[in-house]
């Protein structure tokens, strides 16, 4: 195997349903490549290199054949299908949005989907400032989404997983707290996928329509 930055970067996230983010270290990514941890560093510095390229990896997977909207498809289900797309390339690792949260990507193809998302929105009626603070929303939205549902796994903790609905339900006094003890049981029992979908369209509503204005631009 060719020893570079994507080679080093698909070992770690291999390596990341047994060890989580916390227990990645250079030396167990060499092993797991079958050579010492300092020929590594020709290739990433530190570990914080090391994170950038998994997180270049899991984008790049995340918007792979990703177009412009075919005919007749809305700006916003285009805008739920990129994040939808982003939402399971983090889920297939654990801790996948964390590898993505705070990261540096610098790559041709993140760069192309932005602007295929800029193109999009101003497309649609966007006026340049509005459609330049959609993506970041999007993104910060979607990885932080995704952070608190693999926590949602109970992967770090020994004696169980805490945020099972009946756990969780449980803790919360439902004499003094009713609202609340209905909120987290149903939010903690409710399907993944609706409640980021859910989330996305209450987004999307708020962007609301175009509004284009020179005075925008």
């Amino acid at each position: 195997m060719k020893l570079d930055a994507q080679s080093i970067a698909e070992a770690a996230l291999g390596l990341l349903d047994g060890v989580g983010l916390d227990g990645l270290t250079m030396r167990k990514v060499a092993a797991a490549l079958d050579v010492q941890a300092p020929a590594l560093y020709w290739h990433v510095k530190n570990k914080r290199e090391l994170l950038d390229a998994m997180a270049r990896t899991v984008f790049v997977s995340a918007v792979d054949g990703i177009e412009a909207p075919r005919r007749g498809q809305s700006w916003q289900d285009w805008l739920v299908d990129l994040a939808s797309r982003l939402r399971q390339s983090m889920l297939r690792y654990r801790d996948g949005a964390k590898v993505l949260a705070g990261t540096y990507v610098s790559d041709e193809v993140m760069w192309r989907t932005v602007e295929l998302t800029l193109r999009t929105l101003e497309d649609a009626g966007f006026a340049k400032r509005e459609a330049r603070r959609v993506f970041p929303i999007l993104l910060y939205y979607t990885v932080g989404f995704v952070i608190e549902e693999q926590a949602h796994s109970g992967a770090e903790y020994a004696e169980g997983n805490p945020y099972e609905a009946d756990h969780i339900g449980a803790a919360v006094d439902s004499q003094r707290y009713p609202l609340t003890a209905g909120m987290v049981t149903e939010f903690f029992a409710a399907d993944p996928d609706e409640e980021f979908d859910h989330g996305l369209r209450v987004i999307l509503v708020g962007i609301g329509s175009p509004r284009s204005t020179d005075s925008c631009s």
